[in-house]
Protein backbone atom coordinates (compact mmCIF):
# COMPACT_ATOMS: atom_id res chain seq x y z
CA UNK A 1 0.00 0.00 0.00
CA UNK A 2 1.37 3.66 -0.78
CA UNK A 3 2.22 6.04 1.81
CA UNK A 4 -0.59 8.24 0.28
CA UNK A 5 -3.40 5.47 0.75
CA UNK A 6 -2.00 4.64 4.21
CA UNK A 7 -2.21 8.38 5.53
CA UNK A 8 -6.10 8.65 3.69
CA UNK A 9 -7.17 5.52 5.41
CA UNK A 10 -5.66 7.46 8.74
CA UNK A 11 -7.50 10.82 8.53
CA UNK A 12 -10.57 8.51 7.46
CA UNK A 13 -9.87 6.41 10.52
CA UNK A 14 -9.22 9.18 12.65
CA UNK A 15 -12.19 11.45 11.93
CA UNK A 16 -14.43 8.39 12.60
CA UNK A 17 -12.87 7.89 15.89
CA UNK A 18 -13.57 11.89 16.46
CA UNK A 19 -17.37 11.43 15.76
CA UNK A 20 -17.17 8.56 18.53
CA UNK A 21 -15.45 10.40 21.06
CA UNK A 22 -17.80 13.30 20.42
CA UNK A 23 -21.07 11.31 20.72
CA UNK A 24 -20.71 11.03 24.59
CA UNK A 25 -20.90 14.53 25.64
CA UNK A 26 -18.66 13.50 28.95
CA UNK A 27 -15.98 11.92 26.71
CA UNK A 28 -16.01 14.99 24.72
CA UNK A 29 -15.50 17.54 27.08
CA UNK A 30 -12.33 15.00 28.56
CA UNK A 31 -10.80 15.00 24.96
CA UNK A 32 -10.51 19.34 24.62
CA UNK A 33 -9.94 19.32 28.38
CA UNK A 34 -6.78 17.07 27.57
CA UNK A 35 -6.03 18.72 24.01
CA UNK A 36 -6.86 22.25 25.04
CA UNK A 37 -8.75 22.75 21.97
CA UNK A 38 -11.88 24.39 22.26
CA UNK A 39 -15.19 23.62 20.43
CA UNK A 40 -14.37 26.38 17.58
CA UNK A 41 -10.89 25.37 17.34
CA UNK A 42 -11.88 21.70 16.61
CA UNK A 43 -14.49 22.47 14.44
CA UNK A 44 -12.03 24.68 12.29
CA UNK A 45 -8.96 22.23 12.67
CA UNK A 46 -10.75 18.93 12.54
CA UNK A 47 -9.24 17.69 9.14
CA UNK A 48 -5.56 18.48 10.30
CA UNK A 49 -2.93 15.62 11.03
CA UNK A 50 -2.02 16.77 14.26
CA UNK A 51 -5.27 17.67 15.50
CA UNK A 52 -6.26 14.06 14.45
CA UNK A 53 -3.54 12.36 15.85
CA UNK A 54 -4.41 13.98 19.19
CA UNK A 55 -7.53 12.88 19.07
CA UNK A 56 -6.34 9.21 18.86
CA UNK A 57 -3.72 9.61 21.00
CA UNK A 58 -6.27 10.68 23.42
CA UNK A 59 -8.28 7.56 23.40
CA UNK A 60 -4.87 5.44 23.36
CA UNK A 61 -4.10 7.41 26.67
CA UNK A 62 -7.29 5.62 27.92
CA UNK A 63 -7.22 1.77 26.99
CA UNK A 64 -10.99 1.22 28.10
CA UNK A 65 -11.95 4.25 25.38
CA UNK A 66 -9.33 3.27 22.87
CA UNK A 67 -10.84 -0.42 23.23
CA UNK A 68 -14.78 0.56 22.95
CA UNK A 69 -13.38 2.68 20.12
CA UNK A 70 -12.22 0.15 17.85
CA UNK A 71 -15.08 -1.74 18.10
CA UNK A 72 -17.55 0.66 17.89
CA UNK A 73 -15.69 0.99 14.23
CA UNK A 74 -14.76 -2.69 13.78
CA UNK A 75 -11.65 -2.17 13.70
CA UNK A 76 -8.78 -3.53 16.18
CA UNK A 77 -6.96 -1.03 18.66
CA UNK A 78 -3.75 -1.57 17.03
CA UNK A 79 -5.06 -0.18 13.64
CA UNK A 80 -6.08 3.34 15.85
CA UNK A 81 -2.42 3.47 16.74
CA UNK A 82 -1.32 2.94 13.74
CA UNK A 83 -3.30 5.52 12.17
CA UNK A 84 -1.71 8.46 15.05
CA UNK A 85 1.98 7.03 13.91
CA UNK A 86 0.60 7.81 10.52
CA UNK A 87 -0.87 10.75 11.18
CA UNK A 88 2.60 11.75 13.43
CA UNK A 89 4.38 11.07 10.55
CA UNK A 90 3.08 13.46 7.91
Amino acid sequence: MRASETNHDAVALALQALAWTLAEPARAARLLDVTGLDPADLRARAGEPSVLAAVLGFLEAYEPDLVACAAGLQVKPEAIVAARRALESE
